[in-house]
């Protein structure tokens, strides 16, 4: 059964501008292994975008609560390049008052846009 919906889109380059302009918003916003890939380059702004858009629309996925902390939630990468949840803290709290028991994530990012699409399934 779907529990929720959410999808959400970033201009990559507000982004961009908005990561520069506000020093530690990264960290603010996504746990260490996100910032990186696994090679332990750094992840290009267009994925990050797109890791941003995940999280909002994880969280029009689960009603948009107030109180849920961006590092509760971190998109995770498949060896087969297929993006992966993890929640943790406050998204899996809510998650657990919903009936939350499965994920579903896909991210893209062309033309200047990233957008992410997330399915709660109970």
């Amino acid at each position: 059964m779907i529990i929720g919906v959410g999808i959400d889109v970033a201009e990559i380059d507000r982004f961009d501008d908005a990561l520069r302009r506000t020093p530690g918003l990264a960290d603010r916003l996504f746990v260490a292994r996100e910032l990186t890939l696994p090679s332990g380059e750094r992840r290009g702004i267009a994925s990050l975008a797109a890791r941003f858009a995940a999280k909002e629309a994880l969280a029009k996925a689960l009603g948009a609560p107030g109180g849920l902390r961006w590092t509760d939630a971190e998109v995770l990468t498949e060896s087969s390049g297929q993006p992966r949840l993890s929640v943790r803290g406050t998204v899996a709290a809510r998650a657990e008052e919903l009936g939350v028991r499965a994920w579903h994530v896909s991210l893209s990012h062309d033309a200047g846009v990233a957008s992410a699409v997330v399915i709660a399934e109970g």
